[in-house]
């Protein structure tokens, strides 16, 4: 194992020097000698770009705002849910159906008024990344989709800037630092550690899968503390290395990775981040489908059909479809499940949003079955439609 590198240059310059406001708020860092009033004049002299006001966006903004970063851009095109609620700290109950970046803006100038926020309500894409990160000093990643981070990284390689990633999933964890300019040769990015994305649906996301709140406030504490790092040029940033947390374990290990030597240079974005990853909704015809209506009046004739419930155990404790039974998507398109579902009947598969259900229908007639049809939509829609009462996760 190669040793630790030590810290690269300091990213931004120093600004000018501190008020009294600013030596009275920041005292505990200005006494830090790695840190001291240059460092805190870098701070407020840098401009970081956070994507998302998520669960990791929300620690890692309210952090960075205390701590005194002179710009923070904010982007974000999703209004606060109640289901956000569990672990997007920087919003409240209050916010619900507001903009997140409008609620984010919000509790940073109620933390920290001397931060300047530039909020960007919008999804990045490969037509606006280059350009908007160009206008800042360092990226922060913590999105939950794949296009999204091939994205990030090729706009930031592009853009000459090093970003902080980090993922979470249930109870684990990984934050790493990615910058292909790096001085020393020392230039690595997602492609490198990762060159390829998963399989289509191998990896579910915190919607499918859950998330331990409190881990986002773990993780996104390590991407704020590497962020301060790179600002100021001290210690040794996670760059060529993978950090991993385990919470139930209590653990921790750090994995190092060099540049990947067949990977090419990053020159230009790609046209479709999605098709890249394989993103794409299951092409079902619309005659495979009903709507959350149309399944009402059908359960409600003298021949119902059968419903399947393609969802996790987990979920189906949750909340389901009366009569529905359960059988995962899993079982259905590796086969094992194919002697629970009727072959002589009419069925309708469901899962939370359609997704699942699509594409347990299409292994359902690569299997033969033709009496098959899926739910529009999933339980949400039938409980915006049909059953408001019904509890939505």
């Amino acid at each position: 194992m190669t040793a630790p590198q030590g810290p690269l240059p300091p990213l931004v310059e120093p600004g000018p020097e501190l008020t009294a406001e600013e030596i009275a708020r920041y005292s505990r860092h200005l006494i830090i000698p790695e840190v001291g009033t240059v460092g805190q004049r870098r701070l407020a002299n840098a401009r970081v770009l956070v994507m998302g006001a998520g669960g990791l966006g929300s620690p890692t903004l309210l952090y960075l705002a205390a701590a005194g970063i002179g710009t923070l851009g904010i982007v974000d095109f999703d209004v606060v849910d109640r289901s956000n609620l569990q672990r997007q700290v920087i919003h409240s109950t209050a916010d619900v159906g507001r903009r997140k970046t409008a609620s984010a803006a919000e509790s940073i100038a109620a933390l920290n008024p001397l931060v300047r926020t530039r909020v960007h309500d919008l999804a990045l894409t490969a037509d606006n990344a280059v350009e908007l990160f160009s206008g800042y000093d360092l990226i922060l990643d913590g999105t939950d989709n794949f296009a999204t981070r091939y994205l990030v990284n090729d706009a930031a390689a592009l853009a000459g800037k090093p970003y902080v990633w980090g993922s979470i999933f249930r109870f684990t964890g990984q934050v790493s630092v990615f910058y292909d300019d790096a001085p020393g040769g020392r230039g690595r990015n997602y492609r490198d550690l990762y060159p390829d994305p998963p399989p289509p649906g191998l990896v579910p996301s915190c919607a499918e899968g859950g998330v331990l709140g409190i881990l986002c406030a773990t993780i996104g504490s390590l991407m704020g503390t590497e962020a301060i790092k790179l600002i100021c040029g001290i210690g040794e940033p996670l760059l060529g290395r993978l950090l991993v947390y385990d919470a139930l374990a209590m653990t921790q290990r750090t994995v190092r990775f060099g540049r990947d030597p067949e990977r090419a240079a990053i020159t230009a974005l790609a046209d479709d981040y999605e098709a890249f990853c394989g993103v794409a909704r299951p092409a079902v015809e619309p005659a495979d489908e009903v709507t959350a209506e149309q399944l009402r009046a059908a359960l409600d004739s003298p021949s119902p059909p059968v419903l399947i419930d393609v969802r996790e155990p987990v979920e189906w404790e949750i909340v389901r479809l009366p009569g529905a039974r359960l059988v995962p998507k899993g079982a259905v398109t590796s086969g094992s499940g194919l002697g629970e579902i009727p072959h002589d009947a009419d069925v309708v598969l469901y899962c939370k949003t359609g997704v699942r259900s699509a594409e347990a229908l299409l292994a359902l007639r690569a299997a033969g079955l033709q009496r098959v049809r899926h739910l529009r939509g999933g339980i949400v829609a039938w409980a915006e439609q049909v059953d408001p009462a019904m509890p939505i996760y």
